[in-house]
């Protein structure tokens, strides 16, 4: 059998129509399997230097089809933007979080000291709060991460002082920039040391400490299979680590 001078015309016409068929029934089932998509995840700053940028990059290299945008906000602000479904997930530094969101608990982070370069105890190994009973604290604002704000006053607490905040900072960045001017001194998770911020030190607590939480938070009822390999993605990051 041969094509006629018709059916040939025709063939050349309806090929591509076939090839672009084909393309989009793949895209199609590779949306539906995680595999193509979009991603919108919440992120607190101080997450930046505590795995989140780690956990984005190993999904981006096993999920290359899904684009994964990173949106600065608070914690608060995630948790109420996952409750309207508005994020698919979120980095936030919490301890635990009302249903129907789900969470997985990332790595705790320990407070210590930030100081400024020149302070008079900036080059000790360690030092215990009750050295600092009379030092002006920049404060880390409640409403924006309530865990790490009353986590912090547990420190104090347990020293048995009564800090003298003198400043509320909305960022983790602008406390150690607080700090670096002069301003006062603050107690910041450790893992802020790898921000490399110039003009501050960073010296460990003696004694029992208290950790920040961290926790990697979804909704369940999202109806999406990229958000569930990035659900898989955490855990196996957090496995390997």
């Amino acid at each position: 059998m041969r094509l006629t001078a018709a059916g040939a015309a025709l063939l050349q016409e309806v090929g591509p129509i076939l090839e672009r068929i084909a393309r989009a029934s793949q895209l199609a089932q590779a949306v539906a399997s995680g595999l193509r998509g979009r991603l919108d995840i919440g992120v607190t700053g101080s997450m930046l230097y505590r795995g989140a940028p780690a956990i984005v990059q190993r999904f981006a290299r096993t999920t290359p089809g899904v684009e994964l945008t990173l949106h600065e906000m608070s914690s608060a602000d995630q948790l109420q933007q996952l409750q309207r479904e508005q994020l698919h997930a979120g980095f936030v530094n919490a301890r635990g979080v009302g249903e129907p969101l789900q969470s997985i608990a990332l790595t705790e982070d320990p407070f210590v000291l930030c100081l400024p370069e020149g302070h008079r105890l900036a080059r000790a190994r360690s030092i215990g709060l009750k050295q600092l009973a009379a030092e002006p604290f920049v404060m880390f604002a409640r409403d924006v991460a309530p865990a790490n704000h009353d986590n912090v006053l547990a420190l104090f607490e347990r020293a048995g002082i009564q800090p003298k905040t003198v400043h509320a900072a909305r960022q983790w960045l602008t406390v150690m920039a607080m700090v670096a001017q002069g301003l006062g001194i603050a107690l910041v998770p450790q893992s802020l040391a790898h921000s490399r911020f110039h003009g501050v030190r960073f010296v460990k607590l003696s004694g029992a400490g208290v950790s920040s939480p961290a926790l990697f938070v979804w909704h369940p009822q999202h109806p999406s299979p990229a958000l569930h390999a990035l659900v898989e993605g955490v855990r196996a990051h957090l496995r390997a680590s």
